[in-house]
Parts: structure tokens; C-alpha cells; sequence
């Protein structure tokens, strides 16, 4: 069996990674890819957004499944293009997509169906905005409509920075389009924890939960970016709110998509709040997460291709996700000055030690194939994964195995997972 994979961060080097490991799968293409999934896949040099390119190198190589891993193309209907030339493709169609290229939609989705979220208002000036923010309470949460690379999400503690906030995505098209239009919510606390989920457009079936980190600096500082690092499973996403969440929320959201003609096939995430008044969607996205893929596919024990073709052929509920009884931590090693200014083109060293090391895992992010080895191409380079018995352990394997990978600029959060301490 042939399979290509679109993208080129960690998450697609994990989907990869995870393909690669299938019986039924002998030849692998990635486009773009990086410099470490070309252990596994032969990369292909055609952006991800170039659809008919692409469709047109599934058709000439006989590709039989291609996997998308990227929201950009699956927003961007790079489904509704393979599936009219017979192509057998893993994603949601342009049209279901939309629950993540628009946060106006979803919001409205959920409202409409009754699936629990936090208060808020769709705004398509700035004037109307900033006309709103005068009767808020303080904080509230500003979001760009469409995708901004998960870093489009302001949380502004004061009136004035949540001016500033309406200025910098409305006016100064910080993320482009994506700003055209924005959500302002109410500001909820709790626990966030991260569900991915399988569809068939009918059924879903969720996977085991995980956390991310997305502030840039330790103790939740600094600016949003695709992720520091993250854990799984959430000690805090118990049975009690599993069984809530996949009544009220997960299989309330595919009836929803199909009511609305939408129906769902692919990966579903599901960022959740874990307020004192009960979980809360705080956001859906149309694929798998970075770096969530990273710790929730090494524990993942079923054969992804069979996973996914049940999800193509909409018998989802005829097969049992089962994950490993352990843990795994991924903590992100990324170019210093993340996610605004950073330099590329630092040598990396360390990766040959990872090497047949049962539990340990480096899924490249951000990395390039040179003649002299490979090298920084991007802000998120690496993602240090490692398993343990427990959190605790899986969370000092990581931290011990990021020692042994070397570039000029390193830079990672000493933090990931801290919040497994409190649960002494």
C-alpha cells in the first residue's frame, strides 16, 4: 500500500512515524516533509497548498491513501479536490473544515446545538468591537476569525489592552484576514485539556486526552505560539468527565455537522476548559493537534490504517481504540526568540543517539536535510518525546533526553507537564 502525507511539521513526522509502523503500508511519500520524516517517507518537493499538483502525484504514483495533515489545505478544500478525482483521501471536506477556518461558525455551532461554551459575540469592525468592549468585564478573550497558526488568541486582563488587542488583529492585520472578523469571549478558568477524536462523519471515537502548553516562556508567560509541549494522558480528564464530554459534547458536535450538511470524516479536536461549572469548548480544530499528535499516537496500539479507512468506510463504531497503560511528555525544543524573531541554519547535533532507543522519540518540526546534516528551518525545531510507568517519569525521560540533541539558539520550556507535581 502506497500513502502520502501532506505536510511538513512534527505532527505529520508522528502520522508518518505511526504509518510506517503498518504491516499493510511498503512505500511512504510526505510533501514537503522535513528533514526527519525523510527517515521514513520519501519527501516530495510540492507545497501543501498546491492541490492539483499534488493530486496530480497521487494519481501518478498510485498513491491508495493520502493523509492530511495541515488545517491550511483541509480549510482550504485540498479534500473536495482528491475526492473529485477518485482519490481516496483522509480529511474533512472543505465545508466541514470550516469548524476550524472560522470561529464565528463554530461558536454559532454550538450555541445553536446547545453544546456548552463560554459567552461570547461575533464583531465585523473595529468600531463595533471597541463599542462592546466598553460593557465587558474584565478579562475577555479576543480571537481571530479564521487560522493564524494557533497564535491568533489574545488574552486582555484591562480595557486598554483589549483596545490594543482589536488594533493589532482588526487594523494592523497581525495575522492577515484571519482578523477580518473576530470573536470577543468571556475569559473562563480551569483545567485545559486536549481530545482528539476520530470521525466517520456518523460516529466518533475519542482518544486518550492530552495537554498543551502554548505560552512561550515557563509559568504560562510570554506570547501564544503552536505549542510548547504537552502530556498525555490528563490526570484532571477523568471518567466522570469523559462520560460528559462524550455526551454533551463529542457526539452532540457530529449530529450537529451532519444537521448542518457538514458531515464530519477525519480528526476532530476538542480544546476544553475544565471550569467548576463543568467542561466548556473552548475551541474545535479540523485535524490532528502539535504537538497533542506527538504524545497520543506513540501510545496509540491499533494499526492507524486500519483506524482510518473504518473512519472512510463509516464503520467506526464496529472498532476499539486502545492506547497503552502508561505516559508520555513531549517538550519542544525551539530556536530562541520564538515566535517573532529567530535565525535558521544552526547545525543539530545529538540525533543519532535516538536511534532503536525504545520510548524515546524526535519528531522534527522545524528542520532541514543538508550535505552537512541537518539544520534549523524553522521556530519550533523538535519535539523530545518520552515514555514513562507514570507522568512523572515519562516527564524526566524527556527532560533528560532533550540534553543529548545540541544547536546554537536551543531554547525550551523548563515547565512542561509541572502541573503533575501538584497531584503529590
Amino acid at each position: 500500500m502506497k500513502v502520502l502525507i501532506v505536510g511538513s511539521g512534527g505532527r505529520e513526522h508522528a502520522i508518518a512515524w505511526s504509518v510506517a509502523k503498518s504491516k499493510r503500508v511498503d512505500k511512504i511519500y510526505c510533501a514537503p516533509g522535513n528533514g526527519g520524516i525523510s527517515e521514513y517517507a520519501e519527501c516530495v518537493d510540492i507545497p501543501a497548498m498546491e492541490f492539483e499538483k499534488l493530486a496530480d502525484f497521487a494519481e501518478e504514483k498510485k498513491v491508495d491513501l493520502t493523509i492530511i495533515g495541515m488545517d491550511d489545505p483541509l480549510v482550504g478544500g485540498i479534500v473536495d479536490v482528491f475526492e473529485e478525482r477518485g482519490l481516496k483521501v483522509f480529511g474533512p471536506r472543505k465545508n466541514a473544515a470550516v469548524i476550524e477556518g472560522s470561529k464565528s461558525f463554530s461558536k454559532d455551532l454550538m450555541k445553536k446545538y446547545g453544546i456548552p461554551t463560554c459567552h461570547y459575540e461575533t464583531f465585523h469592525s473595529p468600531e463595533e468591537a471597541l463599542l462592546y468592549l466598553g460593557s465587558c468585564q474584565f478579562p475577555v478573550v479576543l480571537k481571530a476569525d479564521g487560522l493564524a497558526l494557533g497564535k491568533g488568541v489574545l488574552i486582555c486582563r484591562t480595557l486598554e489592552e483589549a483596545e490594543a488587542g482589536v488594533a493589532t488583529l482588526m487594523l494592523d492585520k497581525q495575522f492577515g484576514d484571519a482578523g477580518n472578523t473576530i470573536v470577543i469571549e468571556d475569559f473562563i478558568t480551569g483545567r485545559e485539556v486536549s481530545v482528539l477524536c476520530f470521525c466517520d462523519g456518523t460516529h466518533i471515537a475519542p482518544m486518550t486526552s492530552a495537554q498543551d502548553h502554548k505560552r512561550a516562556k515557563d509559568g504560562d508567560q510570554g506570547l501564544n505560539t503552536g505549542g510548547m509541549g504537552t502530556f498525555s494522558p490528563s490526570p484532571f480528564y477523568t471518567d466522570e468527565i469523559r462520560e460528559f464530554c462524550e455526551k454533551n459534547i463529542y457526539q452532540p458536535t457530529m449530529d450537529a455537522m451532519k444537521a448542518e450538511g457538514r458531515d464530519f470524516t477525519g480528526i476532530l479536536f476538542v480544546g476544553l476548559m475544565l471550569t467548576e461549572d463543568g467542561p466548556r469548548v473552548l475551541e474545535y480544530n479540523a485535524r490532528f493537534g502539535d504537538p497533542e499528535a506527538q504524545v497520543v499516537l506513540p501510545r496509540m496500539k491499533n494499526d492507524i490504517i486500519d483506524v482510518i479507512e473504518a473512519c472512510l468506510e463509516g464503520r467506526l463504531d464496529r472498532l476499539q481504540l486502545e492506547f497503552e497503560d502508561n505516559a508520555a511528555v513531549c517538550v519542544v525544543l525551539a530556536s530562541d526568540g520564538y515566535p517573532e524573531h529567530y535565525e535558521k541554519g544552526k547545525k543539530i547535533t545529538g540525533l543519532e543517539q535516538f536511534q532503536d532507543k525504545e520510548g524515546y522519540y524526535v519528531f522534527h518540526a522545524g528542520t532541514k536535510l543538508t550535505p552537512e546534516g541537518v539544520v534549523t528551518n524553522g521556530g519550533r525545531v523538535l519535539g523530545v518525546t518520552a515514555k514513562g510507568k507514570d507522568l512523572k517519569e515519562a516527564r524526566a525521560n524527556a527532560y533528560r533526553a532533550t540534553e543529548l540533541i545540541h544547536f546554537e539558539n536551543k531554547y525550551m520550556r523548563s515547565d512542561i507537564g509541572k502541573a503533575i507535581d501538584e497531584l503529590s
